[in-house]
């Protein structure tokens, strides 16, 4: 059975006219014959080439205000009919039904006209009834209409007909299906997420129409996937591909970082997703360097990023180490030249671009939605519950370590000196073994805790944290407080001369 099919006719109705012109054209000179309505009716009358009126074949015109168009039994008939079938080949002639082999529909731009702020009203007006109903129309019969419901394959259907001549093949006309059904479905999920902004349903609707292939997932033997637009958070300047490992670390980095955007010029390296160095100085290089400081060996490897721009003096330092991926706001030309000296070196300009507010994972045989973690810690929400008041310095740098401990994986403890981390106990199931950790970890790299600051992601249950950061130096700590034997370790506090100040907010990260 010979599933090619020769096209002679075309339904075109579409919102955006760029790279419209050379289809129109193509189509005339193979003899297909147009038929459109509206601006796009007239976009091909001003090319000088023939179209037919969809009002000539409905003998009904666009009315409530172009509203309606093309839903008509003339339209939807000449889309739908099975062309093997007897009864509707009958049916066509009877009721003078023009046979459609092409549906060429662009959407009205639902989701930009919701972005741009525009008013309700402009909004719904920007729900299209007449064009989605087409696009399912022609991908349900791909067996004898070939569907572009978007300006975005224009280009791929273009090389379709010019090399066909005309003629469609059924495995070309079921791919086009497929990706019209994916731009139906996501239109649908976007016009649904407006209306359904206050949660009232409690349904999940996510869609990403753009999506990438990784060479592979966490491990060599899993598949992997990145769904959206990752060309408009990055320009990437240089280096290999980004792995599905990258990618979660770039997303730990960025999140982190944001903690920082507007501070002094701060640098952190993360692995694993945590962060293994992180400092705030009056340079970016002075940054760099003690953020290295916190743990060398961990950087390799690592994911480095800057909130300001990345000189040629701090590109020298970073070159000397190993890591996979570079990220700042921008580069100086001679940090460029020096950093693009590894090959596979990952660089990346992060743009502005807004971060998802709502966070999902899935769990058992579902999904777990939540709320991003939005709160900071501040200086002005802290109370302070010890004798001892924390000093002006030991206050920032429990701020400091407060959005650092945010970010890493519970059970956490981070311990920091003049805007420095100099050790964290990350994803421990004891407070106590987290604590322990970073002790042990800062003291490898010969960090004097004398001084130093403690944040936890969460409560003491007891008074032993504290204690043992007593011992190891520690003056000064920050913790969210809530546990119904906090007084335990308040008195040690103010029996032992540190300074200890409650947030209120916990901040765990699984």
């Amino acid at each position: 059975m010979n599933t090619t099919k020769k096209a002679a006719a075309a339904l075109i109705s579409v919102f955006h006219k760029d790279g419209l012109e050379p289809i129109v054209k193509k189509l005339d000179e193979l003899g297909v014959t147009l038929y459109s309505t509206g601006g796009t009716e007239k976009f091909i009358q001003d090319l000088g080439i023939n179209v037919v009126p969809v009002e000539d074949v409905t003998s009904y015109p666009s009315i409530l205000g172009g509203r309606v168009k093309t839903l008509h039994p003339k339209v939807f008939g000449g889309i739908l009919n099975r062309q093997d079938n007897e009864s509707d080949v009958a049916q066509m002639t009877e009721f003078e039904i023009p046979q459609l082999d092409i549906v060429i529909v662009d959407l009205y731009p639902f989701e930009k006209t919701v972005s741009s702020g525009a008013s309700e009203q402009d909004i719904i007006e920007k729900i299209d009834i007449g064009g989605i109903s087409l696009i399912r129309a022609a991908a349900k019969n791909f067996k004898d209409v070939l569907c572009v419901s978007s300006m975005e394959d224009y280009e791929d259907f273009l090389n379709v007909i010019s090399e066909g001549n005309g003629a469609t093949t059924i495995e070309d006309r079921k791919r086009f299906a497929t990706k019209a059904f994916n731009v139906s479905s996501h239109y649908d999920s976007a016009i649904f997420n407006y209306f359904n902004g206050d949660g009232t349903e409690t349904a999940l609707k996510i869609s990403e129409l753009n999506g990438q292939v990784l060479r592979y997932g966490e491990n060599p033997h899993q598949k992997g996937f990145f769904y959206g637009d990752f060309d408009a958070m990055f320009t990437k300047l240089h280096g290999k591909a980004l792995s599905y490992n990258n990618l979660l670390d770039v997303d730990a980095a960025v999140n982190l970082m944001g903690e920082f955007k507007n501070d002094a010029p701060t640098f952190a390296i993360l692995k694993h997703n945590n962060a293994c160095g992180l400092a705030t100085r009056s340079s970016i290089k002075e940054a760099y360097v003690d953020a290295l400081a916190g743990d060398p060996v961990s950087a390799f490897g690592g994911i480095l990023i800057s909130n300001v721009e990345i000189d040629g003096p701090t590109s020298e330092e970073i070159h000397k180490l190993f890591c996979e991926v570079v990220i700042a706001p921008s580069f100086s030309e001679e940090a460029l030249e020096t950093l693009k000296g590894k090959k596979n070196r990952i660089i990346l300009v992060q743009n502005e671009v807004a971060l998802p507010e709502t966070l999902v994972r899935t769990c058992l045989n579902g999904v777990l939605v939540q709320d991003k973690d939005s709160k900071t810690d501040r200086s002005d929400s802290l109370t302070t519950v010890t004798k001892q008041e924390p000093n002006i310095q030991e206050i920032e740098d429990l701020i400091f370590a407060s959005k650092l401990c945010k970010h890493t994986k519970s059970n956490t403890i981070v311990l920091a000196k003049n805007k420095q981390l100099c050790a964290s106990g990350t994803g421990q199931t004891s407070r106590v073994d987290a604590l322990n950790q970073a002790i042990h970890k800062a003291k490898s790299f010969n960090f004097e805790l004398e001084g130093a600051v403690m944040a936890s992601d969460a409560f003491f249950p007891f008074p032993d944290c504290v204690e043992i950061a007593d011992k190891a130096g520690i003056k000064s700590v920050i913790q969210p407080g809530g546990s119904i034997k906090d007084q335990l370790s308040i008195d040690y506090c103010n029996e032992n001369g540190l300074a200890m100040v409650m947030t209120g907010t916990r901040h765990f990260k699984h």
